[in-house]
């Protein structure tokens, strides 16, 4: 199809509209229950008390705001897009936000008598914004871009992709989480409960960073997509495997006869065996010659052990071996030639699968 066809096709999926909103417009949206910036969302809403206070601080300046972006809903409500940040530090300041106490702001660079104040204390008035500074911040104005509900469905959740990748949110799998979330709920409340599984906690024994990092969804992302995956397609990773887990996770989300049962007994099963063998080793490198495991969490080796014990839940050797089996990995040939420094996934995992496959099978 030539390009321009495909510009006018695409174009026509999507219907957009867009204006300017005062603040205090945004604030009523929210109180009668207009808009929804997601609870779920609000896991990643990661701004720190500074950022807060210089976003409010911009508001006072009138400095120019980002546009906000919704999607519209069949029934007429707005889901957010991108600007829960902008939007949550609104309502939490001026103490609409729910389950969050109003938040005192801090000093910034440009207005550092800021610092304490607050939108409206009726027992602390000299720390509280005075009449005229609240109407200001009500009446500024943070324009709204809208997807109209008879946009292609896809396009709210591309657009969330691409708003959502230039560091507003800190890390891919918080852009895939979201992402998750907006297309299968359902498929979003597995993983996460997936992760809070304790044999899983236990045996990746991960850094409070990582968890914070949203790692831990990641890693069971990584199993779900592919512990069952054929080899064939294993070799067709492409060169970004991060771009890969995205565009999978999001194939998953839209199979309407996706088995869930069958992913989590998968999973239960594989971290079952491995708590009860290896635990908090299960991941760490083997020294054969202290007959030891050593150091911390290495994805290499869950590519290897997770998934081939994942592949291979339904008929396993014996549990009194594993361990054995999992101590062979480290002197094995393959494992050590693709799971060294400067090996990327791409090249990595079409060999350490099939590893896995062949070292857990109970033939």
């Amino acid at each position: 199809m030539p390009l321009q066809e495909e510009i006018d096709k695409t174009s026509q999926d999507i219907r957009t509209d867009g204006y300017s909103m005062s603040i205090g417009e945004w604030m009523s949206l929210y109180q009668s229950n207009e808009i929804d910036i997601n609870p779920d969302f609000q896991r990643f809403f990661r701004w720190s008390e500074y950022q807060k206070s210089t976003f409010i601080e911009s508001i006072l300046l009138g400095i120019p705001i980002p546009p906000i972006f919704v999607s519209q809903r069949d029934d007429g409500v707005w889901d957010v897009v991108d600007g829960v940040q902008r939007l949550s530090t609104i309502y939490e300041f001026t103490g609409l936000l729910e389950n969050r106490d109003p938040v005192a702001l801090q000093k910034t660079t440009y207005l550092p008598s800021l610092e304490g104040k607050k939108w409206d204390d009726p027992n602390d008035e000299d720390n509280s914004l005075t009449q005229t500074q609240r109407l200001l911040i009500r009446r500024a104005k943070i324009s709204v871009n809208i997807v109209k509900k008879e946009s292609d469905p896809m396009i709210k959740y591309e657009l969330f992709q691409r708003l959502n990748t230039g560091g507003s949110i800190a890390t891919p799998q918080e852009v895939r989480n979201c992402i998750l979330l907006m297309l299968n709920k359902k498929l979003y409340e597995l993983t996460r409960s997936l992760a809070n599984y304790e044999p899983f906690k236990n045996c990746i024994a991960l850094s409070d960073r990582l968890y914070e990092e949203q790692y831990d969804m990641e890693l069971v992302l990584r199993f779900i997509l592919l512990f069952d995956k054929s080899e064939e397609d294993i070799r067709k990773l492409g060169n970004d495997v991060s771009v890969f887990l995205t565009e999978e996770m999001r194939k998953m989300a839209l199979d309407q006869q996706l088995d869930y049962s069958y992913i989590e007994i998968a999973f239960h099963t594989t971290f079952d065996i491995l708590n009860q063998t290896t635990g908090d080793n299960s991941f760490k490198r083997y020294k054969p010659e202290n007959d030891r495991f050593l150091g911390g969490f290495l994805l290499s080796a869950f590519e290897v052990i997770a998934l081939g014990i994942g592949y291979n839940y339904q008929k396993m050797p014996p549990t009194n071996k594993i361990s054995d089996l999992i101590k062979s990995i480290w002197s094995d040939t393959t494992y050590n030639n693709w799971s060294g420094a400067g090996v990327n996934a791409a090249r990595r995992l079409p060999h350490l699968i099939p590893l896995g496959r062949g070292v857990f099978s109970p033939s």
